[in-house]
């Protein structure tokens, strides 16, 4: 019988030890999976449905008239798994009471998610106030070799200050959108400028342009002072002009804007208040 207790004693210590080996190791082993999404809103959602895909889209704020950074999420309608190879292509659409009309946009540049998200844009060129705003998004799922369209309704707001202007050519009487890119964080001190052009070539297409030299002013009317050291915008790709402005103080600064092609000005008339 005391052998037999011992034996009894010395299993249940093994079992013990197993035990906890096995508490140890599983806790071990537990790991969250980073959100790609942490510091971003959602903003507007649905699905795709012949692709068997969820569409979700973010950005760092509520959509705003100008150029938005957007932030498409595909996840798959049954195993709800991010879906990180997909072809995504946009189609914002506002609807009024006569008429609908686009809005320039960029697609995803690569049919791999960076970081499960797809990065792309939309230049709204007016607020919801005039009509219903729908984001269409088609999506090919390489997943499962199947392809559908979402359409995603959303708000669009005006901002306390305005981040596109547009304006009709004497020379040519092409329409164009000029928009103002968000950066990263403002500093006292010199800034990464970048605009986005795009020229209006109907009420459903609109170009990225490229044609326009653009010069640029700021001040601080409050103090009665500008700042030194600013880099005209040039074209570098897409649309897009990029250069470099010296706020020398923190407050709200006026940029002023010159725009011509071939050598005629063919608007000087517009700017924007940036304030930080």
């Amino acid at each position: 019988m005391k052998n037999f207790n011992k034996i009894s004693n010395t299993l249940a210590l093994i079992l013990l030890a197993t035990s906890l080996f096995s508490c140890k190791k599983n806790d071990d082993t537990v790991t969250t999976k980073p959100d790609p999404t942490a510091g971003y809103i959602k903003i507007a959602s649905g699905y795709a449905g012949g692709a068997a895909t969820k569409v979700d889209v973010y950005a760092k704020d509520s959509a705003f008239t100008g150029y938005n950074k957007l932030y498409i999420a595909l996840t798959d309608s049954v195993t709800n798994e991010y879906v990180e190879n997909a072809e995504v292509s946009l189609m914002p659409e506002m609807n009024m009471t006569t008429m609908s009309h686009a809005a320039p946009c960029e697609n995803p540049s690569s049919s791999k998610a960076e970081n499960m998200l797809f990065p792309c844009s939309a230049s709204f060129i007016m607020s919801s106030m005039g009509g219903t705003w729908a984001l269409g998004v088609s999506v090919t799922n390489h997943a499962n070799s199947r392809s559908g369209k979402a359409m995603l309704s959303l708000k669009v707001k005006d901002p306390a200050e305005a981040r596109m202007f547009s304006f009709v050519s004497p020379v040519d009487s092409a329409k164009y959108f000029v928009g103002l890119v968000p950066g990263a964080k403002t500093i006292v001190g010199a800034n990464d400028l970048e605009l986005v052009v795009y020229r209006k070539m109907s009420m459903m297409s609109f170009l990225a342009d490229s044609s326009l030299t653009i010069s640029f002013v700021p001040t601080m009317p409050s103090m009665g002072h500008g700042s030194p050291n600013n880099v005209n915008p040039v074209h570098s790709s897409n649309g897009h002009y990029k250069g470099k402005v010296n706020y020398t103080m923190t407050g709200t600064w006026k940029l002023a804007f010159k725009i011509s092609k071939g050598g005629t000005v063919i608007d000087s008339t517009h700017y924007i208040d940036f304030t930080f």
